[in-house]
């Protein structure tokens, strides 16, 4: 096993074990592991912390914070108008109401979003994406585009279209197992914003 395709073996960050160090540990210790399962697990594992490592530097590059990509994202994901309540906001992204708050708070400073008493429920607030988060949003995108192609240059189009259905197998696996587990787990971690 290495943590390359050609047996060279990544170099891993200083003090991270390379994944076959990792798995001889784990099988030393717990002898009923099966190493290639862990070797699937574990480099998805790597490969999600890294890539959220690249994406938060880049969101950082345009002057947003990765909690902030997510809002400006919710709202896209909304579609036009880019609209929503904060209540709504929050529930989508895993997020207590007064995380919520304090997010629309910093981002509405930031010119990135508006938030606006419902004009047909004057008790109702709707947080609406500006142009300006629009902005971000987009170049953000082109930004993880860039990224992304680099990522799986290597992959043909009929390797990109199997890695794509394996990984949306396994991820159909484990929200049919763990239902609750889109947001964030509070109970997990109780810092979390």
């Amino acid at each position: 096993m290495s943590d390359t395709p050609d047996g060279a073996g990544a170099l891993p960050p200083p003090g991270e074990p390379s994944l076959d160090e990792q798995i001889a540990a784990y099988q030393r210790e717990f002898q009923d592991l099966d190493p290639q399962v862990e070797k699937v697990v574990s480099a998805l594992g790597r490969l999600n912390r890294r890539m959220n490592v690249a994406y938060g530097r880049q969101v950082s590059e345009l002057g947003i914070s990765n909690t902030e990509w997510e809002v400006l994202k919710t709202l896209v994901l909304a579609g036009a108008p880019y609209r929503l309540g904060p209540g709504e906001l929050a529930k989508r992204l895993g997020l207590t109401p007064a995380a919520m708050t304090h997010r629309i708070d910093r981002m509405a400073s930031e010119g990135l979003v508006t938030r606006d008493r419902d004009e047909n429920n004057r008790v109702r607030v709707i947080v609406e994406l500006t142009d300006e988060g629009r902005a971000k949003w987009l170049e953000a995108m082109r930004m993880a585009s860039a990224f992304e192609e680099d990522l799986l240059q290597d992959l043909s189009s009929d390797e990109r279209g199997v890695l794509g259905d394996v990984l949306i197998r396994l991820l159909r696996r484990v929200e049919d197992a763990q239902p609750d587990a889109g947001g964030r787990l509070k109970d997990l971690d109780p810092d979390e914003d």
